[in-house]
């Protein structure tokens, strides 16, 4: 039975999340659908990198498929797309060595998320627009202070799964302004359940002035319950990047969804 490896991207606002839940739509729940109809198998394994909240997107989910089948991995990719919705794509499929494991195999994930600093008639769906003026430099001086090794229990969800680590490395949090969008783009070693909507929620806090920077710093060495009461809504954080040993780290991020001049 051979082993595909599938980069995955989607739109995640009418979906619940990426794991298959009964009674739900799900983006893993789509593509095992997809997966029966194009196969014929119901015998199989789909497994994905990281499990994306509902109303969260995906840039570049990647999932390994144990499916037995003859059809080549271009084959197997168009004739999945053909069965998915319009806002699940399948973007490569290639065969892995069994001892491929999408998730464990990860090095480090890379999340984008947007911040519209403008009221937009086309790209709700895919930002948080933030009303009041956020002081950039502000939010860069405290975004540098989570940068490294830390414990982000205050910014996890208590029910956390027992195999992952509070400990985090954060190599990356980079603030860039693009016409009317703020981006986070932020990259770790893993990431806990919701820690990177609530570290964006305390960040823009930090901007609006509505929070300390020092006291957002403090939620690092403190467990502290403020960053889940400022958790940022879903819409505006896309899964960019999984990277597995030997990846190249490219630092190009750009606005996920166009319209977004300032104009």
């Amino acid at each position: 039975m051979p082993r595909f490896k599938l980069t995955i991207e989607y739109a995640g606002t009418r979906y619940s999340g990426w794991q298959i839940q009964k009674n739900a739509r799900t983006i893993q729940g789509e593509i095992d659908q997809a997966a029966r109809k194009v196969t014929g198998r119901k015998d199989f394994e789909l497994y994905g990198a990281g499990r994306t909240d509902a109303g969260v997107h995906a840039l570049g989910q990647v999932a390994h498929l144990d499916v037995s089948t003859n059809l080549p991995p271009e084959t197997l990719r168009r004739r999945l797309n053909d069965e998915l919705p319009s806002d699940i794509n399948i973007l490569t499929a290639a065969v892995v060595p069994h001892r491929f494991h999408a998730r464990h195999d990860a090095v480090a994930r890379r999340y984008v998320y947007q911040v519209a600093t403008r009221r937009t008639a086309f790209a709700k769906a895919f930002v948080w627009w933030v009303k009041e003026r956020m002081d950039l430099a502000r939010v860069r001086r405290a975004a540098d202070v989570f940068v490294g090794m830390h414990d982000f229990s205050s910014f996890a969800v208590a029910e956390q799964d027992e195999e992952t680590s509070s400990l985090v490395l954060l190599e990356r949090l980079d603030v860039v302004e693009d016409a009317a969008v703020v981006l986070f783009v932020i990259e770790g070693s893993h990431f806990l359940w919701r820690m990177v909507r609530r570290m964006v929620g305390v960040l823009v806090a930090v901007g609006t002035g509505d929070l300390e920077a020092e006291k957002a710093a403090s939620f690092l060495s403190e467990r502290s319950g403020i960053p889940a009461r400022l958790t940022a809504p879903p819409s505006g954080l896309f899964l960019a990047r999984v990277f597995y040993e030997g990846d190249r780290r490219d630092d190009s991020v750009s606005v996920v969804t166009p319209l977004m001049t300032s104009g």
